[in-house]
């Protein structure tokens, strides 16, 4: 059971929730080398066979799930980049393959604009906002309105001006952004450029 190895009290609870391929490789706890993507890169041949032997362990002896790639935040895009709605439209969870520069990347990009910010669903959200999956009709749109109004009409999901709609519906908005940030860990990737929607 991974809970007697990774879990509380367990020999390798320091690895639980953390990256820790270089520390896996080195036979290491040493905390400097948890955390560290790019710290892999740089391992010599023989830490890269002893990683590689942990990572066949896992998948095919201890048969734990892979849940996903980590991206490195240095290779995520700027949280302070301005994002058109005509960018946005292009994450629209149609597009299959990962495009060249989102390199390490599991999935294509699939941006949800909420508020002022832009969300990568693609981590861990494809099966909810990618093709045919439920939340589709959100993906590459500003849907500041319809979460505000908790709203699948299409006239919600074209207007995105929230000016108009009570305290009560704002604080429904705010609390889909935090649930998006915080409890659903999508990276922000942009801020929205909304005065070309106008």
């Amino acid at each position: 059971n991974g809970r007697d190895f990774y879990g509380p009290g367990g020999p390798y609870e320091v690895f639980a929730g953390r990256e820790c391929g270089a520390a896996l490789a080195t036979m290491s706890f040493d905390e400097k080398l948890l955390d560290d993507v790019s710290a892999c890169e740089n391992l010599g041949v023989g830490d890269r066979n002893e990683l590689q032997n942990w990572m066949e362990k896992f998948e095919h002896y201890r048969c734990y799930p892979i849940k996903g790639k980590l991206v490195p935040d240095d290779k995520l895009p700027s949280p302070d980049r301005i994002i058109t709605m005509e960018e946005l439209g292009k994450y629209d969870g149609n597009v299959q393959e990962v495009p060249e520069e989102f390199v390490g990347y599991g999935a294509a990009p699939i941006y949800v604009g909420a508020g002022d910010k832009v969300f990568d669903v693609s981590f861990g959200g494809v099966p909810m906002y990618g093709k045919d999956g439920p939340y589709q009709k959100f993906a590459g749109k500003d849907v500041s309105r319809a979460l505000a109004l908790m709203s699948f009409d299409p006239a919600d999901l074209e207007n995105t001006d929230v000016s108009d709609l009570e305290e009560t519906k704002i604080k429904v908005l705010n609390d889909w952004i935090n649930t998006f940030e915080t409890k659903k860990g999508y990276p922000v990737v942009g801020k929205l450029g909304k005065e070309d929607a106008e």
